[in-house]
């Protein structure tokens, strides 16, 4: 399938080009218009490869249909499902992707910083990738392999079948979403317009990974209420709230409960924005933890936390919210066991060896699978994601289009008729 390498990497390229960073914290949807720039250009891709239908909605979510070439009735509607948005933690502007062409193991010096270098001896999935073309940004900014990688595979898999009737399948329905790396990409998600009974995004690691269980997921602001007055007639009146916040950071535990000391099915709560002023400071953390009842837990050491730390320092007070972000998806796709058993049949066959990991966070699917649309994770070939050292094969993406593929197959073939 080298043709199938060479228009996935070619869409890929492109798509990294487009500024599609989220922003934290906005009021609009999606938060960033730009996000909406390769969205548009996708819907037009989407017609010219066949796929008549394609449109984006008012809040920026693209979905169309491939239609079905199978004979038998009652073969499932099944969804794939990409995010277009990069993270908001590193500049997504001006990436210049730079293809590594017949890796062997030397380290990747990035031109444009050469402090930025993916070392082999950092990165064990590179053992994997010796005669691979690893793609990578020009390092100041990251890649978007996270997900456009995803995004390129699932428009290449359609053209696929669109140019290839032969092969028999049932209605498939393609989506992307903005958003998602802010929490926020399901938010206005029409599962009952997307039609599909089960779905499987594209948003994962390495070759063969599909990945059934996420994190669940709390979102906690801890505020820290000072008094502010002149600080040349402070003495004994001003309470300075960022100095509170900081004695409460200071008090987080430091060899564990974080995500520089945690691995595995270990959760963490981690501090990731803080707004301060002497008067009011809040921090945002992070709450995770594989089994739900874990975040109350965590939660409730953090409650406990800040009221002694507030304690310390007379006249201040602390005010804790927490929000609902997402839960392990697990709960549900557990109950339709055929949506990863069909996902291993799938890897099987591309000649890949089936790796199952839990997800050290979250995609659309933790929330859709909430909503009524059970939708595991499969690979798209990301790794350092969030990073400037960001990068992905050629190979493994080319391998994602032919998963896709075969899953389409897999579920015709299963439908009885």
């Amino acid at each position: 399938m080298s043709e199938v390498r060479d228009k996935v990497l070619e869409r890929f390229l492109r798509y990294v080009q487009v500024d599609t960073q989220a922003e934290e914290g906005a009021e609009s949807y999606p938060s960033t218009a730009k996000q909406l720039d390769l969205s548009r250009a996708l819907v037009e891709e989407l017609r010219q490869i066949g796929l008549a239908d394609a449109a984006m909605d008012q809040w920026g979510y693209v979905m169309a249909t491939v239609p079905a070439t199978s004979a038998k009735s009652g073969v499932p509607v099944i969804g794939f499902i990409a995010h277009v948005d990069t993270s908001p933690e590193m500049p997504g502007a001006g990436v210049e992707p730079i293809v590594h062409r017949d890796y062997r193991g030397q380290d990747l010096v990035l031109p444009d910083d050469p402090s930025a270098v993916i070392r082999f001896a950092d990165n064990p999935a590179l053992a994997e990738q010796i005669g691979h073309d690893i793609v990578t940004a020009s390092g100041t900014t990251l890649l978007g392999a996270d997900d456009k990688a995803g995004v390129a595979e699932i428009v290449t898999a359609a053209e696929y079948l669109v140019q290839h009737p032969e092969i028999a399948h049932g209605p498939i329905r393609i989506g992307f979403t903005p958003d998602e790396e802010v929490g926020r990409g399901t938010e206005h998600f029409d599962v009952a317009r997307f039609g599909a009974r089960y779905a499987y995004t594209l948003d994962g690691g390495s070759r063969g990974e599909v990945e059934c269980e996420t994190f669940s997921a709390d979102a906690m602001t801890v505020t820290f209420q000072g008094f502010n007055t002149h600080p040349g007639y402070g003495k004994g009146r001003l309470v300075n709230a960022i100095k509170v916040a900081a004695d409460f950071v200071s008090r987080l535990p430091k060899g564990a409960l974080s995500p520089e000391t945690t691995e595995g099915y270990e959760g963490y709560v981690h501090p990731y924005v803080v707004q301060a002023s002497v008067d009011r400071t809040s921090v945002k953390l992070l709450i995770r933890d594989f089994r739900t009842e874990g975040l109350k837990e965590k939660e409730d050491f953090l409650a406990n936390l800040a009221a002694r730390t507030v304690a310390d320092w007379p006249g201040a007070t602390v005010e804790t919210k927490v929000e609902e972000s997402y839960r392990n998806m697990r709960e549900v796709i557990e109950q339709h066991p055929q949506v990863i058993e069909l996902a291993r049949e799938a890897i099987r066959r591309a000649g890949l060896e089936v790796r199952e990991l839990p997800i050290r966070g979250g995609t659309d699917g933790s929330k859709l699978s909430f909503m009524g649309l059970p939708t595991p994770n499969l690979f798209a070939g990301e790794h350092n994601f969030h990073s400037r050292l960001e990068w992905v094969s050629a190979q493994d993406m080319e391998k994602a289009v032919e998963v896709i593929i075969h899953l389409c197959q897999l579920w015709e073939e299963r439908t009885p008729g």
